[in-house]
């Protein structure tokens, strides 16, 4: 079959299978113009909304378009030109987000660092994209200082958090917000210098073609790259995504804690609310005592989380001293936890609303490029296949390959999942080699492996390169993780391989169980033989914690050398 014909077949089946009352195309509500276009335009239709809402402290449309219009005018007046790259080294503020689109509008290129960078770490970061201007926190200007001079820093701009923070926070508030000022000898004070700057009515509108952004891969092996992706890539993520999962209404307000520094943080925190004009409570990590109280207080509608996250305000002691029953829509990740039938169920009793898988993506393609909202009805996603990721965005198509061949495989069959979108990055930041490696005739060839279904769904197996022969046989880790997550008295789990002189490979299950559960080794042991084909079975290794990444991924290489 020709690729045409594959994927006119696919596009059929996938209709078929459409969830009623999600939209099927993209939806731009106004216009195919850059994010910081609807910005100007919620400023200016509602201009004392709140755009922000962190702990107390409110930022409306008007002050978010004004502020990042007067840091786009410090920059310009600092000798930033279009095209340059600005680091920003920051956790969850609303210093972030006037920074943000500032740099946008400015021209030049976003370069977030996860703000638990050490300082080699950030050295790489810096380099690597060649930013010579940062934007801190300055409770990081220690680590900043230790490389600014290697990396030829310019221009360094620092913030503090508890020039936001309320003397009463209404709910409970990070210690960060409370640090005290570090005094300012080195660096430009972030909001007095926006204070002393005139904004400028001469900024160009950015080209949606122009790049916007450098977002690093989080990935758990090998040094990070950048992905370069511009003002486009971000607003066809908002347009394909938000209408067809979780529909737009500007009333809404939502509640993000995920890192923005992390491209699906960007998304839900500094993307979305923007192209909806809705309201956004942010917190500047996760702690389940300030969610509930957040929900509580501003009464949240919308909230992404790790299904660690809904586990623990499952099990929380003060669970029921909150009320949050404003919560519609839940959607949530599967990372170490998995979601199962029962924490849905739980899920649904506490709060009324429906847990469900947000999407399947990469950093590379701007990470949402499947939705499985709407197909919850008798938990039919989580009856499907193990992995089950649900449908592909609109204007985003998925195939599946031979690895080595590139040949197109039939629908049922496993390969390297290949996917095309309008957001897919437009390569790796000065990589020429990986880039090409990575994108060919137009389609990101992912290196993982999956299956689309016969009637259309996509499942993700995995890495490739994760996947174990156990004799002979594919075994792929994460749908062992899967399976270990429907365990009740598992807490988390990750499964590695390791050299078998007998069967080739042998799956190593690290598990942590829950407290109090009386979880061994053998009682594992015996409940997967009874869940799992033989040659799938692994050996268990009880642990108190996991190695993980900033984004809360495992960082398998270091479960290697546990082994």
């Amino acid at each position: 079959m020709s690729e045409q014909a594959y994927l006119q077949k696919l596009a059929t089946l996938q209709q078929a299978v459409w969830p009623s009352g999600h939209a099927s195309e993209p939806q731009y509500p106004l216009g195919q113009r850059p994010l910081t276009h609807y910005l100007r335009h919620w400023a200016r239709s509602t201009p004392d909304k709140p755009a922000v809402r962190f702990y107390g402290h409110d930022l409306s449309y008007a002050e978010l378009d004004d502020l990042s219009d007067r840091f786009a005018a410090l920059l310009l007046q600092r000798g930033v030109q279009a095209g340059d790259r600005v680091a920003v080294y920051m956790p969850n503020c609303p210093h972030m987000h006037i920074v943000f689109y500032g740099i946008l509008k400015a021209g030049a290129v976003h370069c977030p660092v996860s703000p638990m960078a050490m300082p080699m770490e950030l050295a790489y970061q810096l380099k690597d994209s060649g930013s010579r201007v940062i934007v801190c926190f300055d409770q990081l200007l220690p680590v900043v200082r230790q490389v600014a001079e290697e990396c030829q820093l310019q221009l360094l701009i620092s913030t503090s958090l508890s020039e936001l923070c309320p003397a009463e926070p209404p709910f409970a508030a990070p210690d960060l917000l409370r640090a005290p000022k570090l005094p300012i000898s080195d660096s430009l004070d972030l909001l007095p210098a926006l204070a002393a700057t005139q904004p400028r009515s001469d900024l160009p509108e950015p080209a949606l073609e122009a790049i916007a952004a450098l977002n690093y891969t989080g990935g758990t092996t090998g040094l990070p790259k950048g992905c370069v992706h511009t003002h486009g890539d971000m607003l066809y993520t908002c347009a394909s995504f938000l209408p067809a999962a979780l529909g737009l209404d500007s009333e809404r307000v939502s509640l993000n804690f995920m890192p923005e520094f992390w491209i699906a943080g960007e998304n839900a925190g500094l993307l979305f609310p923007v192209f909806g004009g809705t309201t956004l409570v942010l917190l500047a990590r996760w702690d389940a005592l300030a969610f509930m109280g957040a929900v509580q207080h501003y009464r949240v509608q919308h909230s992404g989380l790790l299904v660690d996250s809904a586990a623990e305000i499952l099990d929380h002691p003060q669970r029921d001293a909150f009320d949050l029953s404003s919560l519609e829509v839940t959607s949530c990740v599967s990372f170490i936890k998995k979601l199962t039938p029962e924490y849905r169920r739980r899920w649904r009793e506490l709060t009324g609303c429906t847990l469900f898988e947000t999407s399947f993506g990469m950093t590379e393609t701007h990470t949402c490029d499947t939705f499985t909202a709407g197909l919850q009805a008798d938990d039919f996603d989580l009856k499907s296949a193990p992995t089950f990721v649900g449908l592909p965005v609109p204007g985003t198509e998925f195939k599946v390959c031979d690895f080595d061949s590139g040949e197109l495989l039939p629908l049922g069959s496993e390969g390297e999942l290949c996917v095309r979108s309008p957001s897919l990055f437009k390569g790796y930041w000065n990589k020429p080699e990986a880039s090409a490696e990575a994108l060919r005739d137009g389609w990101l060839h992912t290196g993982d492996s999956g299956v689309i279904t016969e009637q259309g769904f996509i499942r993700y197996l995995g890495r490739r390169k994760e996947m174990l022969k156990v004799n002979g046989m594919s075994v792929f880790p994460s749908e062992l993780e899967a399976m270990l997550g429907q365990h009740p008295a598992i807490l988390a789990s990750a499964v590695i391989g390791r050299p078998d002189k007998r069967r080739g490979e042998l799956p190593v299950a690290f598990v942590i169980a829950k407290p109090g559960s009386g979880l061994t080794v053998d009682s594992l042991t015996d409940w997967c033989r009874q869940a799992m084909a033989v040659y799938k079975l692994p050996q268990v290794r009880l642990v108190e914690s996991l190695p993980m990444t900033a984004t809360g991924k495992v960082k398998k290489n270091e479960l290697k050398e546990w082994i």
